[in-house]
């Protein structure tokens, strides 16, 4: 195994900066994760490794051998000043990322469902890396409008628990995603209050789409315009509302509940 010392070596400077820099992991094509976790959830799904620094007695999983063209050792120092986690856990590894566009038109998944979630203006990478992981709980794919989180920020990452290496997920604006939406004849539900919101529990969710606004302002005035449909989720009076991830959370298993 190559070994590296220098904090300064090419390598470390690459991962350092796909972890730092949104706009360096657009240009590159790759994004870098972070513990054994994801490493083995990686290689379970058949992700495209591009390299793999480790450190310290952390076991590998089986099945890398010979799939990662650069793996390198190095000292817990340098480990520190590359891993993006405050307490690193002895890997962190690069991955070419599969891309974000939205398809030409939306079809059935494997199981025939044609279901979505549609985050508009989610900012919080935790929030977004955990919905990215009940979506692929419960089948529903997740369509992220401008505004959100970076799919590929490590916080995402880490709070995916390798939901990214499991199912696709996409990025496009709103005029893309109702095209798309008009042309598979699915409704856009909001989940909002205005005159015409209806408890949550008596739509049919089989074939829609599900927005789900910011923490703080919730959907924006366009994509509420664009919801033939706002539903609201019924809960306490003493309770104003749902942080974004908790509130997708129970549309997400409100919709699969009767297939489940």
């Amino acid at each position: 195994m190559e070994i590296i010392s220098s904090k300064s070596n090419s390598l470390c400077v690459h991962l350092r900066k796909l972890a730092s820099s949104r706009s360096y992991r657009e240009e590159t094509g790759e994004f870098l994760c972070d513990s054994p976790k994801l490493l083995g959830e990686a290689v379970l799904w058949g992700a495209d490794i591009t390299a793999l620094l480790c450190a310290g007695e952390v076991e590998l999983p089986q099945g890398l051998e010979g799939r990662v063209p650069r793996v390198a050792g190095t000292s817990e120092a340098v480990m520190r000043s590359v891993s993006p986690m405050e307490t690193p856990q002895g890997v962190v590894f690069s991955c070419r990322s599969p891309g974000c566009r939205p398809p030409e038109r939306l079809e059935p998944d494997g199981q025939g469902r044609m279901r979505f979630l549609v985050l508009d203006g989610v900012q919080d990478p935790g929030n977004v890396g955990t919905i990215l992981r009940t979506a692929d709980a419960f089948g529903t794919r997740v369509v992220l409008l401008p505004g959100c989180a970076d799919l590929y920020n490590p916080k995402t990452l880490r709070a995916g628990m390798g939901a990214h290496f499991r199912s696709a997920a996409c990025r496009c604006t709103l005029e893309e995603l109702t095209a798309l939406l008009k042309t598979a004849e699915l409704p856009l539900y909001g989940a909002a209050l205005r005159e015409d919101t209806e408890d949550v529990r008596k739509l049919d969710l089989s074939r829609c789409a599900m927005a789900v606004g910011s923490e703080g302002r919730g959907l924006s005035a366009a994509v509420l315009a664009a919801c033939s449909q706002t539903v609201r989720i019924p809960m306490n009076k003493t309770c104003e509302s749902l942080n974004a991830a908790s509130a997708a959370s129970v549309l997400l298993w409100e919709a699969a509940r009767r297939e489940i």
